[in-house]
């Protein structure tokens, strides 16, 4: 399993990095990216101490541990700017938090994060076409995720995201231990989502190009 979505007390999530990435370990993790949520008043402390212990837990764990965050509720025309500064700041993986059905999220979000370059779109709801066009033109993976509520529109992401050629990603989304998933059960959350089993391989597979590409080792063995 590849987990690109996961959150720890530098958030809203129940865990230290240590204990998110020992029970992600112990559930046969390879990977996983700690993304929590960040705006312009926090995205320095989440980068900052998450450096301080992502190659401690690498070094002496099984698990690839990435740091990055998770833009949330920042007005769109912002977006792009503040992709930049965390990756400035040493973030690995920059995903945004898109406009979930469920959440007031601000109109444009979505169009904001695939414009910037986000590693990630994550629960981007009903996202129109074009947004998902230009997702795919710029590199933008976008999620499939098992966060309840978030979920709702996972099949209406797949039929639509697969009109607009995207590639997508499975994450958790986790905030706390119960959410963390084996490889197995995230194989249900994409088929349940409408991807075909060689559409949810390919999913995985770009989880893996995204670790590769950001470990600067495109034959790492994960």
């Amino acid at each position: 399993m590849i987990d690109l979505h996961t959150h720890t007390v530098f958030s809203d999530g129940e865990l230290i990095p240590s204990e998110l990435v020992r029970r992600a370990e112990f559930l046969g993790y390879r990977a996983i990216a700690i993304t929590d949520h960040a705006d312009y008043s926090n995205y320095q402390f989440i980068i900052e101490n998450l450096l301080k212990t992502v190659e401690i837990l690498t070094e002496n764990t099984n698990v690839i541990v990435l740091p990055g965050v998770e833009i949330t509720h920042v007005p769109p025309v912002k977006i792009p700017e503040l992709i930049e500064k965390c990756r400035n700041e040493g973030a690995k993986v920059v995903v945004v938090h898109g406009e979930t059905v469920v959440e007031p999220v601000a109109e444009g979000t979505n169009l904001a994060a695939v414009e910037g370059g986000a590693d990630i779109l994550a629960h981007p709801g009903l996202v129109d076409l074009k947004t998902l066009e230009m997702a795919a033109k710029n590199g933008v993976a976008i999620e499939i995720t098992a966060r309840k509520g978030h979920n709702i529109t996972n099949g209406y992401v797949v039929r639509v995201g697969r009109e607009a050629g995207v590639k997508f990603v499975i994450n958790t989304d986790a905030h706390a231990p119960s959410d963390l998933i084996d490889r197995a059960f995230a194989m249900k959350v994409g088929l349940g989502a409408g991807l075909t089993l060689q559409e949810v391989e390919m999913a995985f597979a770009t989880s893996e190009e995204i670790v590769r590409r950001k470990i600067g080792n495109e034959k790492a063995a994960l």
